[in-house]
């Protein structure tokens, strides 16, 4: 990432709308542990400052690797199991060992990321489960997306391909961020027009942030059930 942007990112990961909304979407999405069922190990491959491992502590033991010093430091000072290490081969999780492996909004930022599916598959045991969010539609390629250095954005047709092709069965795919979706793509694509600069993180007034925090996290309602036909992110659920 983008230096400015690393620093902006380590401010924002827990109180921006997105994120907060985002790990509400993820814990809808992930059944939590059964009364009397054995520990399950979770690991966050691009974990950042570890905000989602620190929230998934219930489901079992939680490990993340991340390649960003700054990033990782602030995990370490949480108390949080955080590794360095790089996408694909530099994973310092033993195979084979992983209940969950998650890669939100990682992929779009790797040069192979068929590789890292295969990694990720590498460390599930037999049925372990795949979550995958990755930001939508080429066509909303802003400065947003050069600053944080991503390589592209999916569809869900190519990230559903992408995973099957890495041997996964999909269990679910869906676009979601899909209730500020036209609001979101006209202010991205009129700042392209316009030449703005930079990433989309500032985070606005505080009721504004949490408004937005609630109808996005209401989605969760939502992506439970039905498969959304569009948004600003896909989510993807699949396992060995």
């Amino acid at each position: 990432m983008d230096p400015a942007y690393v620093s902006r990112h380590v401010e924002e990961e827990r109180e921006h709308w997105w994120f907060r909304a985002r790990l509400e979407i993820l814990r809808a999405v992930l059944p939590p542990r059964a009364p009397g069922a054995r520990r399950r190990r979770v690991v966050d491959l691009g974990c950042g400052t570890g905000t989602v491992l620190d929230a998934l502590h219930d489901l079992g033991e939680t490990i993340g690797v991340e390649i960003d010093d700054t990033l990782r430091g602030v995990a370490l000072v949480r108390g949080l199991d955080v590794r360095a290490g790089a996408l694909p081969d530099r994973v310092p999780v033993e195979p084979g060992t992983a209940d969950v492996v998650l890669l939100l909004d990682v992929l779009e930022h790797l040069e192979d990321p068929a590789a890292t599916l295969g990694t990720a598959r590498e460390l599930l045991v037999p049925h372990g489960v795949l979550v995958v969010t990755v930001p939508a539609y080429q066509w909303l390629w802003s400065s947003h997306d050069v600053t944080l250095r991503h390589k592209r954005r999916y569809t869900r047709r190519a990230l559903i391909r992408l995973a099957t092709d890495a041997g996964f069965l999909i269990d679910r795919a869906t676009y979601f961020n899909t209730l500020l979706f036209p609001a979101l793509a006209v202010v991205r694509l009129v700042g392209r027009l316009q030449g703005r600069n930079g990433h989309d993180l500032k985070r606005p007034a505080p009721i504004v942030n949490r408004l937005l925090e609630r109808v996005f996290a209401a989605e969760r309602h939502l992506i439970r059930r039905v498969a959304l036909p569009f948004g600003n992110s896909i989510l993807l659920l699949a396992h060995t």
